[in-house]
């Protein structure tokens, strides 16, 4: 599943072409992917200026000039396209049109007409329009912690949200109530570089190295949106072409690779927690 940094890289490339855009010819040629399409969603689409696009975790939302917010989630394999181009990458080949297109619209800005698509082989990607003063207290949303990048996300949420707790950091950080946002890949990622044992148990993780830990989450998102998120499997950027970061990953998917770390004579072990892999360094990462 697409993680934050490849969310926000599909984000930032659709903006230039949607932000400002009015929707016509919408057209939706099937029922439902995960859930179904909202009642009368092409109609409600239809003629409404999209005012921006935001991010909320692993969500787009685009708010429309109707008052109502288009939200839209990957899933596993979903990816919008313009005028044809794919912002999404199948490990087998799969087309981006035909059975699996199931979304479609073009999009008009100053006198530019853009054809976007939204296409997904496997359907657990997702859309809905909600009332934009109601996206907040939406179930998507109403129960997500904070935005790692956002303000109100640091070493004192942390020490709160972990006080007590048993299970172990690595699974706590997955946990979206806790940080919104936060996948598998950049949390192994993220404990390698603050040398936190992925399964120490939240609760005993003292105040200032989590306050380490909360600089480097910020860290690594930010060095992976730069390079345009990490390309695994089904992700490419709104460019077309695929983010570079998994060339710079430290841990992740480097089981028995020697560790990079300073003066380390480690390698990399993989365990599994939470039913995840998990990716990190015995000899750095200490509990």
């Amino acid at each position: 599943m697409p993680e934050l940094p490849e969310v926000e890289t599909v984000r930032r490339g659709l903006e230039p072409v949607l932000a400002g855009a009015r929707l016509c010819r919408v057209r939706i040629n099937r029922p439902d992917l995960r859930f179904p399409f909202p009642d009368r969603f092409v109609e409600r689409l239809e003629g409404a200026v999209v005012q921006r696009i935001e991010r909320r975790a692993k969500y787009l939302l685009l708010p429309l000039s109707t008052g109502e917010t288009w939200i839209a989630h990957l899933g596993m394999t979903g990816r919008f396209t313009l005028d044809g181009m794919q912002l999404g990458e199948f490990e087998e080949a799969a087309p981006i049109a035909g059975k699996h297109e199931h979304f479609s619209a073009c999009a008009i800005r100053d006198d530019a007409v853009t054809r976007i698509g939204f296409a997904d082989a496997r359907r657990f990607g997702f859309m809905g329009l909600v009332p934009s003063s109601e996206v907040e207290t939406h179930p998507w949303f109403a129960a997500l912690g904070p935005e790692p990048l956002g303000n109100g996300f640091s070493a004192a949420h942390l020490h709160a949200a972990f006080a007590g707790r048993k299970q172990s950091i690595k699974v706590s950080l997955l946990d979206q109530r806790i940080v919104a946002g936060l996948g598998n890949i950049y949390v192994c990622e993220a404990l390698y570089r603050a040398r936190i044992s992925p399964t120490v148990a939240g609760g005993k993780v003292s105040r200032p190295r989590l306050e380490r830990l909360a600089v480097e989450v910020r860290n690594v998102l930010n060095d992976a949106i730069e390079a345009g998120g990490s390309t695994l499997r089904d992700f490419a950027n709104a460019e077309g072409g695929q983010g570079y970061f998994q060339h710079r990953f430290d841990v992740y998917g480097r089981e028995g690779e020697p560790c990079r770390g300073d003066d380390c004579s480690g390698r990399v072990a993989r365990i599994v927690q939470g039913g995840r892999s998990t990716f990190f360094c015995p000899s750095c990462q200490k509990r």
